[in-house]
């Protein structure tokens, strides 16, 4: 068999060969794209025996995406994607000077493949639609994350010259607040809008409910009487606040056309059922759990294979008489995200998932804890759907309230 190290940068690639016995055979840089693919395969066939498969060669990389990641799975290699962290743990094994190269690190996943590969995680073969799909949800969240910063940022230079604002909208990036700030960013702006002028500008934003009384209330809110900024200042201020508004409305439009793909690229999915059915998993949750787990039938053996990767299962800490017992750091937190949400919902959409949750409280058990273990207990269903392919039952997920308590117990 051959062992390879693949340090990869953005536009090269730092390779190491080496053989069972650990003896380097190669050591090469080659450049990414097309090209530096090529030279990967002649550097691999140069060194494989003739009666060699391409299933012999054993990769290690720092990352499971990406074209180059890609070519290497579609070419039959064993490809195994290492958590930096843990090469960095294996690099203090072959020095403790703290000393780092591309180089260096190439030998040390080539030695880390050789020796550990049993320990690791092969790269899943997930299906294309799945592979899409996470660019999607991915671009789709990043995106939300971004409105979210901007709002932020919103809302503090609000609070600098314009509390009025604060008072009168709940949502800062919802179509109201965006619709009234584009007309009148300063507070002298918003006290010169009148009832109706507020209402059509909610009208042409698309509210279509609650028009006159929704916009009775931002009016009041914006003839309340703060503290002023120097008029100079507030102009500034709102030049300022008409740009930002601008950026987050333009986010909101880019979200929602996403969130069009990412739902259709999901119903697409033979998974997709499944995954709807499971309490609190909507559209974008359920594409968004989906896409991080993956499709691969074989990527985990059991519940708790699939609970240690979504990070919502424990670390326990033991050492003499102490031990403890700890959330999981090292995690995928996308996925954890959406399994923190997923199971926030579940509470008002499943009464064993609320019956759970109480029973978690009831012990002194923390609000976030008791979530956690939720999303874990929720984590072990899914995965019992999906092998059994069968949707979520209340009654089979959440017996009786006596099992639960026993459970929890």
């Amino acid at each position: 068999m051959l062992f390879v190290g693949n340090d990869w940068a953005e536009d090269h690639h730092d390779v190491e060969v080496v053989d069972e016995a650990g003896q380097r055979l190669a050591r090469r840089r080659l450049s990414e794209g097309v090209e530096g693919m090529a030279g990967f395969h002649a550097l691999v066939a140069e060194h494989l025996p003739e009666d060699g498969e391409v299933t012999d060669v054993v990769i290690g990389i720092e990352t499971d995406r990406g074209p180059w990641v890609t070519a290497l799975v579609a070419a039959g290699y064993q490809v195994y994607a290492i958590n930096p962290m843990q090469v960095a743990r294996y690099r203090e094994r072959h020095s403790t000077s703290g000393a780092k190269s591309d180089r260096g690190d190439a030998h040390v996943l080539a030695e880390l493949v050789r020796l550990d590969r049993a320990h690791h995680r092969q790269i899943a073969g997930d299906s294309d639609l799945v592979e899409a799909m996470t660019v999607l949800v991915r671009g789709h969240q990043n995106l939300v994350w971004t409105r979210q910063r901007h709002t932020n940022q919103l809302r503090s230079m609000l609070h600098q010259y314009y509390p009025a604002a604060l008072d009168a909208f709940d949502d800062l990036a919802g179509r109201d607040a965006l619709a009234v700030l584009t007309i009148a960013p300063t507070p002298e702006r918003g006290q010169a809008l009148t009832v109706d002028q507020i209402s059509q500008l909610l009208r042409e934003a698309g509210r279509k409910r609650y028009l006159k009384a929704t916009a009775s209330k931002i009016h009041t809110a914006l003839q309340t009487d703060h503290l002023h900024a120097l008029p100079a200042v507030a102009q500034a201020f709102g030049a300022s606040t008409r740009a930002l508004v601008s950026i987050i409305s333009e986010l909101v439009k880019q979200i929602s056309m996403l969130a069009s793909e990412v739902e259709q690229n999901f119903g697409r999915h033979p998974d997709a059922k499944i995954y709807l059915s499971q309490p609190g998993l909507g559209v974008i949750l359920g594409a968004r759990a989906l896409a991080e787990f993956g499709d691969d039938p074989h990527r985990y053996v059991s519940g708790k294979a699939r609970r240690n990767y979504a990070g919502t299962s424990p670390v326990t800490r033991a050492s003499g008489s102490k031990t403890i017992v700890l959330a999981r750091y090292a995690r995928n937190r996308r996925l954890g995200d959406a399994l923190f949400q997923q199971a926030f919902a579940a509470l008002t959409a499943s009464p064993g998932a609320r019956r759970y949750y109480d029973a978690m409280r009831a012990r002194r058990i923390g609000h976030n804890d008791a979530l956690r273990r939720l999303a874990n207990r929720l984590v072990g269903i899914l995965h019992g759907c999906l092998r059994t392919r069968t949707t979520y039952d209340e009654a089979t997920a959440w017996p009786t309230p006596q099992q639960d308590q026993q459970e929890v117990a």
